[in-house]
């Protein structure tokens, strides 16, 4: 069965681009809604959260109705909805950015749930994927294959020794997400962040929301949360990006040097290859390898 919010539950912070303070609140929704963002600002424009309202940059994933309006950055919003399983949501927003928070989905998942997940009626169906699809772009690579869950993996490599080489890779069924990736922040070089300012961009960004690091040093005070935190902020990352493809994805993803543009041509190209998956209506088994199954607060025992 499809699932919803049990209750609303409202966030307010700034962008971490713009910088401009943004009140955005969650609320429930029925079947077959899916993930919705209303511009409460533009005269509640909407916008679905597909793959193909996706407007590919460098920096986040941002969603372009036809009308031009946009709201940006909300993988970590759209990997907390995923990671606790909430397939149906009407998000006001009154601003062009989701608002950053702590830098990781953990301040949307403790919201969630505690406001609780409602089931709905409507039937769930999920997104099987049938054969290997996958896109390039020089050394980064992203990938679906076939498998009985959703599972990611992935593989970064980065100068800086304070990050490294990292690798990880999890099944995302039973509430994975929220113990092992939701408090992961987003990560970057203090090189990168002098460079986006000059240029407009990071004007909400301090280092209580985002891990900076420059060479070896880790510049956010009280150091990382996880030895491979870059690594699982990624990952957090695709998850929400998946979630674009607008059902549960039972296949593994694999990412390599992967950002925000190649998981959307990612889906681009599986849904360009009818071959390459089918729906599947979810019975009880599906569904207990879905992600967001089962979680419950106590998963958020160790969470930061």
């Amino acid at each position: 069965m499809q699932t919803t919010l049990k209750t609303p539950v409202t966030f307010e912070g700034t962008g971490l681009h713009t910088g401009a303070s943004v009140r955005l609140v969650v609320k429930p929704a029925a079947g077959h809604t899916g993930i919705v963002f209303q511009r409460t600002d533009l005269g509640n424009a909407q916008i679905a959260a597909l793959w193909h309202n996706v407007e590919v940059t460098p920096l986040n994933t941002r969603l372009q109705n036809g009308q031009g309006v946009t709201v940006s950055t909300i993988e970590h919003l759209m990997a907390a909805l995923s990671g606790c399983g909430i397939h149906n949501a009407l998000i006001e927003i009154d601003g062009p950015e989701v608002p950053i928070l702590d830098g990781s989905a953990a301040t949307f998942v403790r919201a969630f749930v505690a406001a609780g997940v409602a089931r709905l009626a409507t039937p769930l169906r999920a997104i099987e994927i049938l054969k290997d699809v996958s896109v390039t772009h020089g050394p980064a690579r992203a990938a679906l294959s076939p498998a009985t869950s959703l599972q990611i993996a992935f593989e970064i490599d980065f100068d800086d020794a304070a990050i490294g080489h990292q690798q990880k890779t999890l099944n995302m069924a039973n509430g994975s997400f929220v113990r092992e990736l939701c408090d992961s922040r987003t990560f970057c070089r203090q090189a990168d962040v002098d460079a986006m300012r000059a240029n407009g961009l990071a004007l909400g960004g301090t280092l209580d929301n985002a891990v900076v690091v420059d060479g070896d040093r880790v510049l956010t005070p009280g150091g990382l949360r996880h030895a491979d935190e870059a690594v699982r902020h990624k990952m957090l990352d695709a998850l929400g990006d998946l979630a674009t493809a607008g059902a549960p994805i039972l296949g593994r993803y694999t990412g390599e040097r992967a950002g925000h543009a190649m998981t959307n041509r990612l889906l681009t190209a599986l849904f360009a290859q009818p071959d390459a998956w089918r729906w599947v209506n979810c019975d009880a088994a599906i569904l207990a390898r879905l992600p967001g199954v089962g979680v419950k607060a106590a998963d958020l025992a160790q969470v930061a």
